[in-house]
């Protein structure tokens, strides 16, 4: 016989949320690792001490952890699941009659007293002490990558460079475009690189130009992680134009930020090409003593068959090449009354061979057959480069270059499982925001499945 379900009317029901949620849901372990006490205590000097009770920042930090925690982009829709599902109620502290706050209620304290406390910055590192706690960080090696993220802009009203004037932006331009004059200065954004965009964004001036995934051109910033290599925990993150100086700087910013603020310093950092300047080489090197295993990024390689400066043999104590003929490139062939330094304009020192010497060399036609002699530049942080040279024949260089893949995995899964393949919202602030909640959700996911606990949480010392 079929069966018919009717619905029954009772008056009274014993149900109890908790019941409800599995005991293996993904937010239970996030739950078990989140302490948002510290949180309240930083928001609360941002609020009034009088006046009609606020909606709980609590409740606002917890709905926008889900939202980037489950992959829900739109506030609208994070508003209505949380509504609807009883494990983001549970989640959220609200029970089964809670009110849901208004969507609007995330942009007015997004742009007020949460960029003015900076909490989003506190609550990402509060969780990289509770990664400390747990024993998932040990700072053998940390990896460091930037990944671009498509900027909310609309390249078809884009402006070309010489029809933007940044001057004529006034209190009535919007938002974006007031923070973009705010980051003229910053390292980060505006003075990253002194060369201007093909293209700009009115809606979002900072967003940069760039065509680097090797398809159609496009707007977008840049989100620097920084991780440890052995559980591949996000130790610090920053969000920079989409330009490799700015990239190379935010990896310095994050190594010092780290240090200072979780006493952290790697013994090695891991890196692709774009972080094997001389210039950042040699500060791994010798201002912060860390290994660099980076490939060196070198331009010197022909590959037309003449001679490399690879061919040439460095003699650190004379200060001198020797050429594969055997005769010695310098800086000086005869002494000056006032000593040179031997720099040229650009800060690069170079070695000469004799032209006696070249003009009778069998190899010439190898080395300089269109000059009259061979010349060798040398940068002056060149031995830093020698070092990270050495070590790229090491099997320990391998080891970490196998190790540095986890960074890219990171960016995988938050663009392909978060969602986070463009930015909803606009400015330098806004990327911040974007990227600092987004890592923060990957630890805490992370968190959830190697650390899974059965009992409560217990606080952080403060």
């Amino acid at each position: 016989m079929m069966g018919v379900q009717a619905a029954t009317a009772r008056l009274f029901y014993d149900f109890c949320l908790d019941d409800h949620v599995p005991a293996d849901h993904q937010l239970r372990g996030i739950d078990r690792h989140l302490d948002l006490e510290r949180i309240r205590a930083a928001l609360q000097p941002f609020y009034s001490s009088t006046g009609r009770p606020s909606i709980d920042p609590e409740l606002m930090i917890r709905m926008l952890l889900v939202g980037y925690c489950m992959g829900i982009r739109s506030e609208r829709r994070l508003c209505e699941e949380v509504h609807l599902n009883l494990a983001y109620r549970w989640f959220c502290r609200l029970g089964l009659d809670g009110k849901i706050p208004d969507h609007s209620t995330f942009s007015r304290n997004r742009r007020g007293r949460f960029r003015e406390s900076d909490i989003l910055r506190h609550l990402f590192e509060n969780i990289v002490e509770r990664c400390l706690a747990e024993g998932l960080v040990d700072a053998e090696g940390f990896a460091v990558d930037a990944s671009l993220i498509s900027a909310d802009c609309n390249k078809r009203r884009s402006l070309r460079s010489e029809d933007w004037n940044a001057a004529e932006l006034n209190e009535e331009a919007c938002r974006a475009a007031r923070e973009y004059l705010a980051t003229l200065d910053d390292a980060a954004f505006g003075a990253a690189s002194p060369s201007t965009p093909k293209f700009i964004s009115p809606s979002d001036p900072a967003a940069q130009w760039t065509a680097e995934r090797k398809g159609h051109a496009f707007f977008a910033y840049a989100e620097n992680y920084l991780i440890d290599t052995d559980h591949g925990v996000i130790v610090d993150v920053e969000a920079t134009r989409a330009v490799r100086q700015a990239e190379v700087g935010a990896s310095q910013t994050m190594l010092e930020r780290t240090e200072e603020r979780f006493g952290l310093k790697p013994g090695y950092l891991t890196a692709d090409t774009a972080y094997g300047s001389a210039k950042n080489l040699a500060w791994l090197v010798k201002q912060k003593e860390i290994t660099p295993h980076i490939p060196v990024f070198d331009k010197s390689i022909r590959i037309d068959g003449r001679f490399s400066r690879s061919d040439f043999t460095w003699d650190p104590d004379a200060d001198h090449y020797i050429c594969p003929a055997g005769k010695e490139l310098v800086q000086f062939r005869r002494t000056y009354a006032t000593p040179r330094t031997g720099v040229d304009a650009d800060g690069i020192p170079r070695y000469r061979a004799s032209k006696k010497d070249c003009e009778v060399c069998a190899l010439k036609p190898q080395c300089c057959p269109n000059d009259v002699l061979r010349k060798i530049p040398r940068n002056v942080d060149e031995d830093a480069r020698d070092v990270a040279r050495a070590l790229a024949a090491t099997p320990e260089f391998e080891v970490a270059c196998r190790r540095r893949k986890k960074v890219e995995m990171l960016f995988a899964h938050l663009k392909r499982i978060l969602r986070l393949s463009r930015l909803r919202l606009r400015g330098p602030c806004g990327a911040k925001d974007e990227f600092l909640l987004a890592a923060t959700a990957q630890n805490l996911r992370r968190l959830a499945k190697l650390r899974p606990m059965s009992g409560q949480m217990e606080p952080i010392a403060a």
